[in-house]
């Protein structure tokens, strides 16, 4: 038997060889997930249900456990309430049954006391968080909030956190939009509460996007700017980085930084709009050797006269569109036959403070009760807001800023609560900037000629 045995020994050894030459197996993605969930009494028992029910499917999609994904559950309520914690539970099964278990709490929404106990509570390193690693908010809401939204949550996306919203009903377009991670297409789901398996595979895969290892990632794509993000590679001891950024058109013209050892993310800006750009993630170490990591991104069109360019900012797809045209972007999931919100938008008489804006009504048995028209500047500000009664299809939105690109959201509103929007994109021409715009009565956004 000794033959066999020498046999088997080299036969190991050269299995053993193989594989150290091979390196090391691929990593699985990993990161610390936080599902947000609104729990308020805004929400109704069925509603809650169904997105408990969305929430454990989507966990079940995921790898959950150690060294791989770990999940926390808050509630969003009068105050917040954590269902678990980050490694409280250590098999993807025990996160699902910790889901179904979740009771609702009930009280008011004050999501934005919720974002600040995450960051503080959750995303800490003292409360479990993991150093390092990948952060992903999921934020699944009815589009309200009691308290403001905006301050805590671009603390944490200042962390490096990736946000995701997913929104079942009433939610503003324009305050999720700047809410989620940018690109808003790619963060921000509008579903119906009885849809959300709709958007399951692709929100798993965005995860997991945002959470692989040993890769390079952009995030908070802007027309002037984008941040980026990646593993810790290095310690401050072991080395550094050099971060290099090149138009892909100019590769000459490349812009340098150099960064410790244990930095793991830079936002470049004052970039061109609708352009390549070529990253090079280079460490530089004499411990180990580390290949450099490469990446191309593209900035967003620029918002204000670029109407032949295809919209890739929050809220609008398909299309561009000048001043009388619109972008169109269908913002709900699939819907029940019998209620179907408008079909289309039509923008036209653009003048520099004023737009009309036109829609095809919803008609038959389940006809809409009436319209909101929800109007705001892309690049942020003030958004007004526009009544129109059941039986009209159109109203002209006044008092806005001349050469300026607006989105413009048409929400119909049935007898059974639901909701269904479009959205569309649309610029006023230029003109006279200096005139003051016409008075309106305190809180209209709009009248009818």
């Amino acid at each position: 038997m000794l033959p066999w045995t020498v046999l088997g020994l080299a036969l190991s050894l050269r299995l053993a060889r193989s594989g150290a030459e091979r390196g090391p197996p691929a990593s699985a993605p990993q990161g610390d997930l936080l599902f947000l969930l609104d729990s308020s009494a805004s929400v109704s028992h069925y509603e809650f249900s169904r997105v408990r029910e969305f929430l454990g499917r989507l966990a079940a999609l995921l790898p959950l456990g150690p060294g791989a994904l770990r999940a926390s559950l808050v509630h969003v309520g009068s105050r917040p309430h954590t269902e678990f914690r980050f490694g409280q539970h250590s098999s993807g099964s025990a996160v699902q049954d910790a889901i179904r278990a979740a009771a609702q709490r009930m009280g008011d929404t004050n999501t934005g006391l919720a974002l600040a106990y995450a960051k503080e509570q959750l995303f800490a390193k003292a409360a479990g968080a993991r150093p390092g690693v990948p952060k992903v908010l999921v934020w699944v809401t009815d589009g309200g909030s009691s308290d403001p939204v905006g301050p805590p949550m671009q603390e944490l996306k200042d962390l490096g956190v990736t946000v995701f919203i997913v929104s079942t009903g009433r939610g503003s377009l324009l305050e999720l939009s700047a809410a989620a991670s940018a690109p808003a297409g790619k963060h921000l789901h509008f579903v119906d509460v009885d849809d959300l398996h709709i958007i399951t595979q692709a929100l798993r895969g965005s995860i997991l996007d945002a959470m692989w290892p040993q890769q390079l990632r952009a995030s908070e794509v802007t027309s002037s700017g984008f941040r980026l993000a990646w593993p810790p590679l290095l310690t401050a001891d072991s080395g550094y980085y050099l971060l290099e950024l090149a138009p892909s058109a100019e590769p000459g013209t490349a812009r340098r930084q150099q960064l410790p050892g244990n930095a793991t993310g830079w936002a470049w800006a004052g970039l061109d709009p609708d352009t390549d750009y070529d990253v090079a993630l280079v460490p530089e170490s004499n411990v180990r050797l580390l290949r450099p990591q490469h990446l191309r991104v593209r900035t967003l069109p620029g918002e204000a006269g670029r109407g032949a360019g295809r919209a890739r900012g929050a809220g609008a797809a398909g299309q561009g569109a000048g001043p009388a045209g619109a972008a169109l972007s269908q913002l709900t999931g699939a819907s029940p036959a019998e209620e179907t919100g408008p079909e289309r938008i039509v923008v036209s008489h653009a003048r520099p403070r004023s737009l009309r804006v036109s829609w095809a009504p919803a008609l038959g048995p389940a006809a809409a009760l009436g319209y909101h028209v929800q109007v705001g500047p892309l690049r942020g500000g003030a958004a007004q807001l526009v009544e129109v009664p059941a039986g009209r299809n159109s109203t002209t939105l006044q008092g806005l800023a001349p050469g300026t690109a607006y989105l413009v959201t048409v929400t119909a509103a049935f007898r059974s609560g639901r909701e269904r929007a479009l959205s569309a994109k649309a610029c006023t021409p230029d003109g006279e900037r200096s005139r003051a715009p016409r008075a309106q009565s305190p809180g209209a956004g709009g009248r009818e000629p």
